[in-house]
């Protein structure tokens, strides 16, 4: 094809892009074909670059991953200049008039106002992201924030085992579980691992395909398509990746067709050797929202907990984010010890809020940090720090909670009972403490009678052991959750 184009001398950019058109609507497919190609036309910048311009940044992403490739392949074939396309939404561009517009109906060339005079330059426009001519390059890029890598990531002893895991996925090593599951409260670091094995991931294979999706993303996507009739396209741009990440899965919970959806793309990639990393709050049979079929599904591979940090690794995570900050020039110095110390010890939530309590430090004493006082921090931050206990959950609250759910006094769970009627909460309530605070497994221990610390680490892990066999624990620890967040 390329041989006879050439001949012909075929540079006619309407008529390239009329018979490319045509071709590439029998292969994607009427719905989105005269959803995402229809509307767009073809221009050239002030610099000789071909762009195809689409009416929202939406139609140029799915472009960009599903049809970009294919559409190069094709004009590379008709066009006797060998000229590539880019894509770019309007917004990127300007409005000037565009050189073609391809009709909805029958893929043909309609004029534009005049014809080819119309190909004017684009007054200097340029692309708000760097031009990318490979669909699977675009995708790899799609969703992922850029501070997110191994390098940035804090290791401590709540989250080791979970980043060795994310490592060893990351590197492609044969033998990986599949698919791995990371699970844990909100804000500890489960985005960041999902996006540094996407980093790291295309970085040793660069020509691999790797997606990376939040829940809400795959949802609002897959209904779009739905909307579209454009649903053939969405599942060829998740089953075609060498590597699927998605983030918090639990938001895909009650929504029946978007789960289906999900398990057959899950079924399909595991069938064919793809690698598949999901996050979720909980562990997998504890995701009592998700239909049972899925839950089992997202369980058959590596489930790898994420748990809260100690106060050492809050502390070196705060360090962390002020080094970051100080390379961008945000702040000069380091912290006082007692300043960051003080900053931890208040904000007793996630990591994420802490990072924000620091950013909020940052902003406030820029040059001046190394010179700011406990007293004088507390002033700057202000409502960024939890000043009250009341505001955190407490060993207390967490086995006052329990007590009421399985109707029991707060004092059995305290007591030296070991009947199975108190026993089983004791271990939940121990299970809770460690998700939701950040005590010590002696420590928590010490508050559930004085005992050792050898009882709550073999309480947390009996109750991380039956959530997977035992739906009743499950919902039990589900709504027990709920009322401790709400």
């Amino acid at each position: 094809m390329a041989n006879g184009a050439g001949r012909s001398g075929l540079t006619d950019l309407d008529r390239i892009w009329s018979e490319a058109s045509v071709r590439l609507r029998a292969e994607i497919g009427d719905g989105p074909f005269n959803s995402y190609v229809a509307p767009s036309a073809v221009r050239m910048d002030s610099g000789g670059q071909l762009i195809l311009v689409t009416p929202t940044a939406y139609a140029r992403d799915w472009v960009r991953k599903n049809a970009l490739r294919r559409m190069n392949e094709l004009w590379l074939g008709l066009d006797g200049q060998s000229r590539r396309l880019d894509v770019r939404c309007r917004a990127e561009v300007g409005s000037a008039p565009p050189a073609t517009a391809v009709a909805a109906s029958g893929g043909n060339v309609v004029d534009a106002t005049p014809r080819l005079a119309a190909l004017a330059p684009l007054n200097g426009a340029t692309p708000t992201v760097a031009p990318i001519a490979d669909g699977a390059r675009a995708v790899r890029a799609a969703g992922l924030q850029e501070r997110l890598t191994f390098d940035s990531f804090v290791e401590g002893q709540g989250n080791a085992f979970a980043l060795a895991i994310a490592k060893q996925v990351a590197s492609w090593a044969d033998g990986h579980f599949n698919p791995v599951f990371f699970c844990g409260p909100y804000g500890y670091g489960k985005t960041h691992l999902l996006n540094a094995i996407a980093w790291e991931a295309q970085r040793l294979r660069p020509e691999a395909k790797v997606v990376y999706l939040t829940a809400e993303r795959f949802l609002s996507t897959f209904v779009k398509a739905m909307q579209d009739r454009s649903t053939a396209a969405f599942k060829e741009s998740l089953r075609s990746a060498d590597m699927l990440l998605l983030d918090d899965v639990q938001f895909v919970g009650g929504k029946a067709s978007t789960q289906e959806e999900l398990l057959s793309t899950l079924t399909a990639l595991i069938e064919d050797g793809k690698r598949v990393v999901f996050s979720g709050d909980r562990p997998p049979m504890a995701l009592t929202e998700v239909e049972p079929r899925l839950r089992s599904h997202l369980a058959a591979g590596l489930t790898c907990p994420v748990e809260a940090g100690d106060r050492e690794l809050k502390i070196a995570v705060a360090q962390n984010r002020l080094k970051a900050l100080s390379a961008l020039g945000v702040v000069q110095g380091e912290a006082a010890p007692e300043v960051l110390a003080q900053l931890v010890d208040r904000t007793p939530g996630s990591m994420r809020e802490l990072e924000g309590a620091v950013n909020t430090l940052a902003a406030a004493a820029g040059a001046r940090l190394s010179a700011v006082s406990v007293d004088e921090a507390s002033i700057l931050l202000g409502a960024a720090l939890r000043g009250g206990p009341e505001r955190r959950i407490t060993v207390d609250e967490i086995q006052k909670t329990v007590a009421d759910h399985f109707n029991l006094k707060q004092a059995d769970l305290l007591s030296e009972r070991r009947t199975r009627s108190v026993a089983r909460p004791r271990q939940i309530a121990m299970y809770l403490c460690k998700q939701h605070t950040t005590r010590s497994y002696p420590d928590i221990g010490r508050r559930f009678g004085g005992r050792d610390h050898t009882t709550v680490l073999h309480g947390v892990r009996k109750i991380e052991e039956l959530m997977p066999q035992d739906d009743q624990i499950a919902r039990d620890v589900e709504a027990l959750t709920r009322k401790l967040r709400g």
